[in-house]
Order: structure tokens, then sequence, then C-alpha cells
């Protein structure tokens, strides 16, 4: 009989800002992220990262350009250089792939007003110049460009994701 590798599941540490990826045999992807600037919370309109058991309810993006610019989560046609940030200060980029994460923990990160999915929270890229391993983000967790291709490329919709403090 033929033992199947374990599903790949996602660690994100928001005291460490460190993303981590394990397959249940050792931890095979390691990367920096950004979460909340205004730290961990679940509630509506907070802008802060929500804690505990999520799941990747869509995986959007693949085989975009690095770079590729979404809103909504549809490409917009632009590629990110710079420049256009420089021509758009202020703006919350979203880059290259989305993780749109889910609660699984009604009442904490699920339905209501505490409702992960409905939040719009992502782990997606960032702009290269974009600081990581502070926190900075409006709620999601920012990754560099490579780093979203490598996770994205290795995780299914429906993979776990635990945010931890």
């Amino acid at each position: 009989m033929t033992r199947s590798a374990p599903p790949p599941r996602i660690e994100i540490d928001l005291g460490e800002q460190l993303l981590r990826l394990t397959d249940g045999i050792g931890t095979p992807f390691e990367a920096q992220v950004s979460t909340a600037a205004r730290g961990a919370g679940e509630e509506k309109d907070s802008f802060r990262t929500p804690r505990g058991a999520h799941v990747v309810r869509a995986r959007i993006g693949a085989g975009a350009p690095l770079n590729t610019v979404f809103v909504g989560r549809r490409p917009t046609g632009e590629v990110y250089t710079p420049a256009l940030g420089r021509t758009h200060p202020g703006r919350d980029w979203i880059l290259t792939r989305i993780l749109w994460l889910s609660g699984l923990e009604p009442g904490r990160n699920r339905l209501g007003d505490v409702d992960t999915m409905q939040r719009y929270i992502y782990i997606h890229g960032t702009p290269d110049e974009v600081t990581l391993g502070v926190p900075g983000s409006h709620g999601c967790i920012r990754m560099r460009n490579r780093d979203v291709v490598e996770l994205f490329d290795r995780v299914p919709a429906g993979a776990e994701v635990r945010i931890l403090e």
C-alpha cells in the first residue's frame, strides 16, 4: 500500500511576518510577507488581518505575467512598474497572483461581520520596492511576486491556511 503525501498547508505567522508551506514531511517553502499595518482582527472594514483557520477559496491569475495588476480580481491590462506606482501613489497594488481566503470558523472569521471571504482577504503579490517582514497592508498578506507564483503553483484550491499570532 502506497502512502500518499499529506495535502499542503500554509501557516502565516503574524509576529514573524513569515509564511511557511508545509507538506507534513518538512517545510519545503518559506517566504517573508507583510500583513496588516493595523494588526490582527476579523471585523469588516477594520483593515486588519484575520486570524484562525481558513482555506484557499479560489486561485486567480494562473499564467499571468509577473507584475500583472488586478482590480476586483480581474487583470486590468496593466503591468506594474515603479513609474506606474509613482503615477498612483497610495494605491494598494494587487499583483501577479491571488489566493482568495475563506474562513472556517463561524463567528470568528466566517459569516456576519467577520467573514474573511466577504472582506476580500487575499495572499497576493506586491511591488518589489514594498518592504516585507513588517506589517503594512490593508488586511491582506503581501508577498514578493516570484514567491507568490511559487506558492500558487504548489497550492490547490481548498488548501488549509492557518493565520497565527
